[in-house]
């Protein structure tokens, strides 16, 4: 009788995390885009006159963060300000907290810190990006 009882409780637990992860994923949906990505610096020249670490949202950006920035007709999207977002041929996770100056369209700006070697590197290319965002 122990042995149901026990059972039965850790069969409860498992349908409730079951449960809590499909409507975890039942209320995002997944949006993925091909855009234009680019690198950047923190550099006074590859930036606007409030200082090369701070982010048109008020960050500071450090070497080593992985974060982008957006072009502004990506936000009404869901790429806000602080969005996880995926980026194909990169791994990890990266965090919008940048926005780009509004010429820009359907373009990420991925920092690269002070390495403008690496940012050389990388170069322009087209990649699909992936984010959540809340169904409605």
């Amino acid at each position: 009788m122990k042995w149901k009882a026990h059972h039965l409780k850790w069969s409860l637990i498992g349908m409730l995390i079951l449960l809590l992860v499909v409507y975890e994923n039942d209320s995002y949906e997944i949006r993925t885009r091909e855009v234009t990505a680019k690198a950047y610096n923190s550099l006074a020249s590859q930036t606007d006159n409030e200082g090369p670490n701070i982010a048109a949202w008020g960050d500071r950006l450090e070497p080593g963060m992985k974060c982008i920035a957006v072009s502004r007709d990506l936000i009404p999207l869901g790429l806000d300000h602080k969005t996880a977002v995926t980026i194909e041929g990169l791994p990890g996770v990266y965090i919008v907290l940048d926005k780009m100056n509004r010429r820009h369209k359907n373009s990420i700006d991925i920092y690269m810190g002070n390495d403008k070697k690496a940012a050389v590197l990388w170069g322009k290319k087209r990649v699909n990006i992936s984010w959540k965002v809340p169904k409605h």
